[in-house]
């Protein structure tokens, strides 16, 4: 996944990356708020590894990263939505 749609979807985003590093807290998540060198700097400060370190971590992370399913099951539940309000309207007719 490219970095355009992580950004795009840092809400989803943001409980996978304090999976994966627990040492960032809900102020760090906000500070980096999708923006990757600033993912990466503060994963250089909380692990003490070095820039290149950090940023084969996002790297990897970012192409790892799937949220095709949870967009999906969003999908499904916005469309579940419309077809409740659709037969609500058709009752209502």
């Amino acid at each position: 996944m490219n970095w355009d749609q992580i950004a795009g979807k840092w809400k989803q985003v943001s409980g996978k990356v304090k999976e994966k590093w627990g040492k960032l807290t809900d102020s760090d998540l906000d500070v980096i708020s999708g923006r990757r060198d600033q993912l990466v700097g503060i994963i250089q400060e909380r692990y003490g590894v070095m820039k290149d370190e950090a940023l084969k971590q996002v790297d990897d992370f970012a192409r790892t990263l799937n949220l095709g399913t949870e967009t999906n099951e969003l999908g499904e539940h916005e469309g579940r939505e419309r077809a409740k309000a659709r037969r609500a309207g058709t009752r209502n007719r």
